[in-house]
């Protein structure tokens, strides 16, 4: 069996767009038993930044999954790997001294082994940059170790004005999350807002008859919280928002006049890229999270594919999901999805799907 005998890591701080990266590249060599690179072959690695030792507290934790070269050499960009723990966008990397722990499984699976934790001795700068963000016009924004925006600007005169503290906030955090009576206000297992290239900030959700929920900038009790003031917008430390009936809900925060918070109760529906058969309504069960219905009379020639429409009346972007890959899981705007094995013999077909907080979600097709 191989093992990891040893890595070699290298950080750089470095530009992978023209904006500020939210990845800096790590490189390793990994080793067999017999103690040769292991040459082209699949290894999978899990990253960990750690607060203030090498036993800290886990900030962000992440997986990859890569192919050496011929040397054994894996190289990899943190921060852009399939999120753990944490959220990479939220680490404050301008506070205490930060530490990354490498465990990697040399076979390809989740059987990992801890392979080195190292001080992160130069900053990443263009982490630390981000938080600075400036334009004519715009100021600087400064975020605050707990999420809260404050802006440094000045006017044509060259007179500057101080940030000042104040119970509301005219521009987002970067990242916004979703929390409430749903899983009792806790911040660890708040659900990220998705941020859709109409920077509205979206969420789909159940949500229970009188459930109060709220918003907070990070996964942690100290991060600052949004809530509503009197006209519906989002505020610094405001009220919570009240779902008035059960239902299946899409949740927008935009920052257009003010930071508007829309809640939408909806059931999706069904987009067919052809009309020849029929579909019956969709049906919800909250303690499956699945929805379901039936596509009847589908052939080869009355039936190109289809849909889920993800666009309530009023909302402010309009989502469907297909699939891009025909695996069975959901792409934002993806691809029709095809039944199997269409003839030109009327079929019918029971469909049962899943939509997660960031419309992500899966589907089965069964023949009945």
């Amino acid at each position: 069996m191989k093992k990891l005998y040893s890595t070699i890591g290298l950080f750089l701080a470095t530009l992978l767009s023209a904006q500020v990266p939210q990845a800096f590249s790590y490189q390793t060599i990994a080793f067999n038993a017999a103690g040769a690179p292991i040459a082209n072959g699949n290894v999978s690695l899990k990253v960990s930044i750690l607060e203030n030792s090498a036993t800290g507290t886990v900030l962000y934790s992440e997986t990859h999954t890569k192919t050496t070269n011929a040397k054994g050499l894996v190289n990899l960009n943190i921060g852009q790997g399939t999120a753990n723990t944490g959220n990479f966008g939220a680490i404050n990397w301008g506070t205490n001294t930060k530490f990354v722990k490498v465990e990697m499984d040399p076979n390809g699976g989740s059987n990992y082994t801890n392979v080195g934790v190292n001080q992160l001795m130069s900053v990443p700068y263009a982490q630390v940059a981000k938080t600075v963000v400036t334009g004519a016009g715009q100021g600087i924004t400064l975020v605050s170790p707990n999420g809260t925006n404050y802006t440094l600007s000045v006017n044509d005169s060259g007179t500057m004005n101080l940030p000042v503290s104040s119970g509301s906030s005219s521009q987002l955090p970067a990242n916004l999350y979703l929390y409430g009576t749903y899983n009792n206000f806790n911040a660890t297992s708040a659900d990220l807002l998705r941020t859709n290239i109409n920077i509205t900030k979206i969420g789909y959700k159940y949500l229970p008859a009188n459930s109060q929920i709220k918003f907070i900038a990070a996964q942690n009790a100290g991060a600052q919280n949004y809530g509503s003031d009197s006209q519906g917008n989002l505020v610094i430390d405001g009220t919570a928002f009240n779902i008035s009936s059960n239902g299946f809900y899409k949740i927008e925060v935009t920052n257009n006049f003010g930071n508007q918070i829309k809640t939408f109760n909806f059931s999706p529906n069904l987009l067919l890229d052809t009309y020849g058969s029929t579909h019956s309504p969709f049906t919800y069960t909250p303690s499956t999270n699945k929805f379901s219905f039936n596509i009847t009379g589908a052939t080869s020639s009355n039936f190109t594919g289809f849909r889920i429409n993800l666009s309530p009346g009023g909302a402010t972007n309009s989502e469907s999901l297909g699939d891009n890959l025909n695996d069975g899981n959901f792409d934002i705007d993806g691809s029709w999805i095809m039944l199997p094995n269409l003839t030109t013999t009327p079929k019918n077909f029971k469909i049962e799907f899943n939509i997660n907080f960031d419309a992500t979600g899966s589907y089965t097709i069964t023949q009945i």
